[in-house]
């Protein structure tokens, strides 16, 4: 190994130490804004509350999962033409 590169290896990890002190701010946060967390206790919430609560977002889900879906889709048609096309 010769000295170069075992040099830039040191630099490297102490460049890195440097920022574990920065990147602990940033843990909890969204792109380092505060966030607005739901603050609520679970004995609040009724249990229809909790069914109501979970079929929307199960309904979110299935809507996310339909646009992902057609979204492929529309990528591998316009894949698939693109290689009819040039072969």
């Amino acid at each position: 190994m010769s000295f170069g590169v075992v040099q830039s290896a040191i630099s490297s990890i102490k460049y890195n130490k440097s920022l574990l002190s920065k990147r602990s701010k940033l843990k909890n946060t969204l792109s380092g804004k505060k966030s607005k967390k739901f603050e609520g206790k679970s004995s609040d919430a009724t249990d229809y509350e909790l069914k109501k609560l979970r079929d929307k977002l199960k309904q979110e889900h299935k809507q996310i999962r339909v646009k992902q879906f057609l979204a492929v889709t529309l990528v591998m048609l316009i894949l698939l033409a693109v290689f009819i096309y040039y072969f």
